[in-house]
This record gives C-alpha cells, sequence and structure tokens, in this order.
C-alpha cells in the first residue's frame, strides 16, 4: 500500500513524496532540506526521483539529494537539468520497482518547453497524476516557453483521463484560481459551490490538492473551453466568437495573465 505525503516548501510548493514498504520516491524536490528531514525522522529510504520540468522551485534539490543518495532521476529529455539519468519525452512507461509502482509518462509542453507529468492508473483506487505545473486546481500554468496551442493540447491529454484520477499539482493556487473561475463563469452554481468549499479549507488550514480530473472538467476555465459560457467569456474579451478551442483558451489565458 502506498502513502502519497505533502512536504512543504517555499511559499505554497508541494513536494510529493510516494511511500511505501520503507522506501520512498519524491516528486519535484525544489528544496531538499524537507525531504532530508523526513528520511531522517522516518528511516525511509529514497528509491527514485521524478522531475516534472526544470524550474528551480521542482529541482533545485536534486543536487544535494543525490550527493547523499545516488537514485534514479527520471525528468524531461528536452530541457537541460543536471542529474536525470532517465531522459524522458512522453509515451513511455516507468515502473518503481521498490514501491511496486508504474507510471505512464505523457508529454505537456506548454509551460515549459519539454514538461512532462506522470499517470498512475493503479495508484490509489482511481488513478493518479502528478502533473507539476501544467494544472492546478482551478488553474494551469503560465505559458513560459511554450505556445497556447501547446497548452490546450497538453490540458485536452489530461482532461480525458478517467473522471475520478486524483490530480496532484506542484502548488496551492486554487483559492485565487477560484476567483478568476468566478470571474468567467458569474453564475455556474458548481463553481460557486467550490468556490465556498475552498474558502473553507484554506481558512481552516487545510490544502485544496489533491483534486479530481471530474472536478477541474466541472470548475476549471481552462478546461472548459468547448463550454457556451466561456466560450461567451472569450468572446467578450476578444471581441468576437472565438474560432476554436485554442482560440478560447487563449484568450482566457491572457485574462488570467492580467487579472
Amino acid at each position: 500500500m502506498t502513502e502519497i505525503l505533502a512536504l512543504h516548501a517555499f511559499d505554497d510548493n508541494y513536494i510529493w513524496l510516494l511511500r511505501g514498504a520503507g522506501h520512498v520516491a519524491v516528486v519535484d524536490p525544489g528544496d531538499a532540506a524537507p525531504v532530508l528531514a523526513h528520511l531522517e525522522r522516518s528511516g525511509d529510504r529514497l528509491c527514485a526521483i521524478l522531475a516534472t520540468h526544470h524550474h528551480g522551485d521542482h529541482v533545485g534539490g536534486l543536487a544535494e539529494l543525490l550527493s547523499r543518495y545516488p537514485v534514479p532521476v527520471f525528468g524531461p529529455e528536452l530541457e537541460n537539468i543536471e542529474g536525470v539519468s532517465h531522459p524522458l519525452k512522453g509515451g513511455e512507461h516507468i515502473k518503481l520497482p521498490e514501491l511496486g509502482l508504474e507510471f505512464e509518462v505523457i508529454a505537456v509542453p506548454g509551460h515549459t518547453r519539454g514538461h512532462i507529468a506522470y499517470y498512475g492508473p493503479s495508484l490509489r483506487d482511481n488513478g493518479t497524476l502528478f502533473c507539476g505545473d501544467t494544472l492546478f486546481g482551478a488553474g494551469c500554468g503560465r505559458l513560459f516557453e511554450g505556445t497556447p496551442a501547446q497548452m490546450q493540447d497538453s490540458l485536452a491529454k489530461l482532461a480525458v483521463l478517467p473522471a475520478p484520477t486524483f490530480v496532484y499539482c506542484a502548488h496551492e493556487y486554487t483559492q485565487s484560481n477560484m476567483r478568476f473561475a468566478l470571474a468567467v463563469e458569474p453564475d455556474s452554481i458548481a463553481v460557486q459551490k467550490r468556490s465556498e468549499h475552498v474558502a473553507r479549507e484554506r481558512a481552516a488550514g487545510r490544502p485544496t490538492i489533491p483534486t479530481r480530473i471530474s472536478i477541474e472538467l466541472e470548475t476549471n476555465p481552462f478546461l472548459r473551453w468547448d463550454e457556451p459560457t466561456v466560450r461567451a467569456a472569450a468572446a467578450s474579451r476578444l471581441g468576437h466568437v472565438p474560432a476554436d478551442a485554442v482560440e478560447t483558451f487563449t484568450a482566457i489565458r491572457e485574462w488570467k495573465n492580467r487579472f
């Protein structure tokens, strides 16, 4: 039985630990300190590191961890991340034998050029996705290196995963993202209810992650490019009806950039 534990880093980062049988794998260790503290406290042995993209708040702890634990490091082939021993471009299946886990690697460029995500269909009852900075609770990552078309295509790949899939993103951004979701779809009962729920959770100091694909399909404007209400919101920004899903997504993403 594999546990998924959250380690907190910086202001709002999550470092995810996959834990079982005395071993742990770590996803996006931007800071080595919380990982090392867990290993010292628990006696667990680090067996692998999974990186989604090259930003420092996701891989900044690699060098220190590898200096103490020379473990396999999985990461994007298209990005220059020192320490990656198993470069991946999407479409591969990787195994973590110490944990008895297997992941499908999904190419999700947009936030960065080579961003990847890890989907474990058998991890937890309904499957689990580690998606870095591509999909957030009620949001998506900024386009630092990719195009809107790339990001929309990447999000479409995640949107078709089984609806109950648990989504483990790398930041606690849901509450601020819900404010934008309400601006896009102010009359949506689902968005209103989620906004209220998220506000209660954060007021109590509780995380809003993991979320689920089903929740995001209902309330995340960046997955709802085909919905009439979102298309209408995009049209109000563009001054014309968007031609397709990419134009709708682009208008909503640019609005969020200035929100």
